[in-house]
């Protein structure tokens, strides 16, 4: 069986707390990655009616525009409007600060961007920590 060099673009972080939910995206990222974040998310509502959300951007390469429009990305973006209480942005290209501000005053939950070295304030404006784990 043949190794895969790709690593995965989307890695689960663990949380203190099992209302808060943090993704580390790395690299380019495609329609499955986000079919898989959205899947990780769906389960996360199956337990938990509102969650907070941190989401960490590493070595951003890209993003595959057509995935923002799938049907399932679509079905994931409505139900995380229903169901995240705090999200988190941390790093990526300048703009998707800006595109923070612009969507803020429209949607439910409290959504902020962070700097890639303002990492401690992230986690701190949700209220949770990332849990260390044996590798």
């Amino acid at each position: 069986m043949p190794l895969n060099d790709d690593p995965p673009h989307v890695r689960q972080i663990e949380t203190d707390r099992d209302d808060a939910y943090a993704f580390e995206l790395v690299g380019h990222i495609t329609a499955a990655d986000m079919e898989n974040l959205y899947g990780l998310l769906e389960g996360a509502y199956e337990i938990h009616e509102r969650i907070d959300v941190l989401v960490i951007l590493r070595g951003y390469e890209g993003f595959d525009w057509q995935a923002a429009f799938k049907e399932q990305t679509m079905i994931g973006k409505t139900h995380a409007l229903k169901h995240i209480r705090k999200y988190a942005f941390i790093g990526g290209p300048g703009w998707m600060g800006t595109m923070v501000g612009l969507f803020k005053p429209f949607l439910s939950m409290e959504m902020k961007h962070f700097g890639p070295d303002e990492i401690d304030q992230a986690w701190a404006w949700l209220g949770a920590r990332p849990v260390e784990t044996a590798t």
